[in-house]
């Protein structure tokens, strides 16, 4: 009976060592930041590298393709472990649709200063819109792309104004439903920081959402996409290919689909 109690009291003095350590470290197992070089034979569109003032010691490494000729603007948020070199075959078809494009890089991502947050990528993504509006570009004409990690920045950004669309590749209905998926051990709950609740701000969206989310994928599950979609308002479109898994396969079915959302915004 003594030997049960000890080894009751020392597994717990252990799972609340896991919890407190868990709690200070959270955002270390959550966020992955990457730098890599950019192989410059693989870009195929013309861009400056701007740096946004953030904050006053965080510049956001940028990169700006924007051309007058065409009437969109899609502001992209990439997701974890990515940065800006990672995203150039995206980048691409961009130009492929004749779509101009701001990508920025998070805080404490590609060489930026600072640690990632929720509130701190938030004013990111804030300063990034502020930034094209001083370029003359208006709400109206930006689509904000949110890719993984990306889309609840961008539903939290469409919740505080009117943008020409919302794309969501890949979202998550919010962070602790994600962390108990990784962590069920853990009363995520009460111990997630950052909590990224897209599902919850869904109802304030008014601006056109265009959800993507493939079916095979084995980091944000679909039923989390589908929730996405079923839960926002109208006007709403969708494209869940069966196969691609969470970087979604740039084919033709999908620039097909992006080409048809940017239509569509166009006309409304």
């Amino acid at each position: 009976m003594k030997m049960l109690k000890s080894f009751i009291l020392l597994s717990l003095i252990f799972y609340l060592s896991l919890l407190l350590f868990m709690y200070i470290f959270q955002r270390a197992f959550m966020y992955h930041p990457k730098v890599r070089n950019t192989d410059p034979t693989t870009v195929k569109f013309k861009y400056h590298e701007v740096y946004i003032n953030s904050e006053t010691d965080i510049k956001l490494r940028s990169w700006y393709s924007y051309s007058d000729q065409n009437k969109k603007t899609i502001l992209f948020f990439h997701g974890n472990a990515g940065e800006l070199g990672a995203r150039i075959y995206k980048l691409n078809k961009f130009n492929d649709l004749n779509l101009n494009f701001l990508i920025i890089s998070w805080r404490g991502f590609s060489g930026n200063n600072g640690k990632p947050t929720e509130q701190g990528l938030y004013k990111d993504a804030q300063k990034a819109v502020e930034w094209l509006e001083e370029k003359g570009i208006n709400k109206k004409d930006i689509i904000l792309y949110g890719e993984s990690l990306g889309t609840g920045i961008a539903v939290e950004l469409a919740t505080k104004g009117e943008y020409s669309g919302i794309i969501l590749e890949s979202p998550y209905t919010s962070m602790i439903d994600m962390g108990k998926r990784f962590y069920p051990f853990l009363p995520i709950s009460i111990l997630q920081k950052d909590k990224y609740n897209s599902l919850k701000k869904l109802n304030m969206i008014t601006s056109p959402i265009l959800v993507l989310h493939g079916k095979s994928d084995t980091l944000v599950p679909f039923y989390m996409g589908k929730k996405i979609y079923d839960e926002a308002n109208e006007p709403k479109y969708y494209y869940f290919p069966d196969l691609d898994n969470h970087m979604m396969t740039y084919d033709q079915n999908m620039l097909k689909t992006l080409s048809n959302f940017v239509n569509e915004i166009s006309k409304q």
